[in-house]
């Protein structure tokens, strides 16, 4: 497992425990899509991109913002899921499970995707 693919599932654990005790979530299941966009969009930047990336959570009125920083400035891209299990299917649920997303440029050439999920 990749050091920061579990760093980031631990930060996401630990801010989505102090955002459960603010207010609860929308729906049953709300935390397990959270946790499932910040590894897919994690995983996507340690795998397609050179450097280093950043995540960054914030619980808004009825949603909760995973925003993840890369160095590349390659836009995601929709492929084609395997059904053996070696990838395709990352962005496909992103964009399944998030009610916005945004892409950003950033000024040094990488950019920042925000997903916005129910909360």
């Amino acid at each position: 497992m990749s050091r920061p693919a579990a760093s980031a599932r631990d930060a996401t654990r630990a801010f989505l425990a102090r955002a459960v005790r603010l207010r609860a979530p929308a729906k049953v299941g709300s935390m397990d899509d959270v946790l499932l966009v910040v590894a897919e969009l994690v995983a996507n930047a340690i795998r397609h991109t050179d450097g280093p990336s950043a995540l960054h959570l914030e619980l808004l009125d009825d949603s909760v913002d995973v925003c993840v920083t890369d160095q590349s400035p390659r836009l995601p891209q929709l492929r084609t899921p395997l059904t053996d299990g070696t990838g395709g299917w990352g962005w496909f649920v992103v964009k399944r499970l998030a009610t916005r997303i945004h892409i950003k440029a950033m000024p040094d050439g990488g950019k920042t995707i925000c997903a916005a999920l129910p909360w």
